[in-house]
């Protein structure tokens, strides 16, 4: 069966839950990795998901920010559950669907300035990344396993509208990028995304609330993510690299600043 896979930090999924059912009709997501729902547990629209299809939920809420969940048209059973945040918000949540094992991350945006040692909000930033990184490098590369979110972290040259200048603005840092990069060396995850469009070709998946036309300004970062082990490649593959970002729903009525992005596994 083919599986498909969405990720979308949607800023308030009770909001946006119109614009959820619409998504959900027109690219028919097989399983839902939200971030920023911005609800506790029991504000979820459940039933909401429920009548698009979306019965099997994974909630980790908090009261006024943050919060993550998955959901999905196909059962779900518990996967490994790491400690990431230091600071115990409700950013992970995981599952495993159709024997596929799914992390669904928020990682700390790490606030304006780029120095850990005068900015908690980055250090804690980093530190999440390196807990993740070691959960991570203790499992199996020829395991069904991905991570899915928005990282907070656009980790190429081509996935900010201007390198040179964001090199120095948090999201792009060269301390980040590392950081990125030492998460995919984990397990040698793969990045379909940025494998369906190869560089030079640039790639965002948000753009700032500031423009008024997002498409005109064109000043986006990629910075929401899925990528899959090793042991996910086949899948991959026999679906023809699917990965595709929705940027068309960033141009909907009262839009989130970030598009779903989705991917196709054969499993």
């Amino acid at each position: 069966m083919k599986l498909r896979i969405a990720s979308w930090n949607v800023n308030s999924v009770r909001l946006r839950v119109d614009q959820l059912a619409r998504f959900a009709e027109e690219q028919a997501p097989d399983v839902l990795c939200l971030q920023e729902i911005k609800c506790q547990e029991a504000e979820f629209p459940s039933e909401a998901l429920a009548q698009a299809g979306y019965a099997h939920l994974r909630i980790k809420g908090q009261k006024g920010w943050h919060g993550v969940a998955i959901a999905s048209r196909l059962s779900i059973e518990d996967a490994p559950a790491p400690l990431l945040c230091r600071e115990g918000h409700a950013r992970h949540v995981s599952a495993t669907v159709a024997g596929v094992e799914i992390h669904n991350l928020y990682v700390p945006a790490g606030g304006d300035i780029p120095d850990s040692t005068v900015n908690p909000k980055f250090a804690h930033k980093l530190d999440f990344l390196a807990r993740l990184t070691k959960a991570m490098a203790e499992r199996r590369p020829e395991a069904p396993l991905l991570i899915a979110g928005d990282l907070n972290v656009a980790p190429g040259e081509y996935d900010v509208w201007n390198h040179r200048h964001m090199s120095k603005v948090v999201s792009h840092t060269p301390v980040e990028v590392a950081a990125m990069a030492a998460l995919q060396g984990t397990l040698g995850f793969i990045d379909l995304h940025r494998e369906a469009t190869p560089e030079p070709a640039k790639l965002a998946s948000w753009w700032s609330y500031r423009a008024a036309d997002f498409r005109a300004s064109n000043r986006g970062l990629r910075l929401d993510h899925i990528w899959i082990t090793p042991g996910l490649r086949v899948a991959a593959d026999a679906c023809g690299l699917s990965a595709k970002i929705h940027d068309d729903v960033r141009a909907w009525e009262r839009p989130s600043d970030h598009a779903p992005v989705t991917i196709d596994l054969q499993v």
